[in-house]
């Protein structure tokens, strides 16, 4: 809960004053257009934790535990991940508390807010499943974090989350706007009414509610097979 609420304030009061956001350089301006990315970096950070959960529990024998009950073989990792949204949940509440605190708002009424955070949720759950096939391959917790968090920093910078795209090298314009962490970025933007909103012709961008939930489901798809047929093979 301590690490977003330390982004929050590092990029609101060190970086807020020298960054430009529709042709403004007004803090406020921009604590408004940070918090969506800040949102979203907080829930995909929590894809570490839950890999080494995954490991740590490997590790100890506990998934050997349940392994000798008869249940589905993939309803360990199912509870896993489910549990860790229940952790995610409550950090948002937290970091949502911080951000109105700071001065950021919402402009399009609660139910588009709520909308906006259920896509959050379902981002931080469909990397949670990243985060459990990566602790079924290593050895040890230690190397789920490490694991966990070097992939994921390319992943939350290389976006909309902090910069505008068109401010980036153009060959990084179409990597930032066809990532799924930036779709659910311009989502919640969208959905808040924050200040920010990419103009780009991207179709994400465009259609950014429609494109994090395709790709937050297909995500989910593709490493819940990959994790459940790991765990089956550790099994052996």
């Amino acid at each position: 809960m301590i690490q977003p609420v330390m982004f929050v304030v590092l990029f609101s009061f060190v970086f807020g004053g020298s960054m430009t956001v529709g042709g403004t350089t007004d803090p406020v301006v921009y604590r408004e257009f940070l918090m969506a990315g800040i949102f979203a970096q907080t829930v995909t950070f929590a894809t570490a934790g839950a890999g080494a959960g995954i490991a740590d529990d490997m590790h100890k024998g506990l998934i050997d535990r349940f392994r000798s009950l008869p249940m589905a073989r993939g309803a360990v990792l199912t509870g896993r991940t489910l549990a860790d949204l229940v952790q995610t949940a409550l950090t948002v509440v937290v970091l949502t508390i911080v951000a109105l605190l700071v001065g950021w708002r919402i402009h399009e009424g609660v139910p588009k807010a709520l909308g906006a955070f259920g896509l959050l949720l379902l981002l931080g759950y469909a990397f949670s499943w990243i985060g459990a096939l990566i602790g079924l391959s290593v050895r040890t917790p230690e190397a789920a974090t490490s694991g966990g968090l070097i992939w994921l920093f390319p992943v939350t910078f290389i976006s909309i989350a902090f910069v505008d795209s068109a401010q980036m090298a153009s060959w990084l314009q179409p990597i930032a706007e066809w990532n799924p962490f930036s779709a659910t970025v311009q989502a919640c933007r969208v959905l808040f009414g924050n200040p920010g909103v990419s103009t780009s012709e991207a179709w994400p961008m465009q259609h950014p509610v429609w494109a994090s939930i395709l790709w937050s489901v297909l995500i989910v798809v593709v490493f819940r097979t990959l994790s459940v047929r790991k765990y089956r093979r550790a099994d052996g």
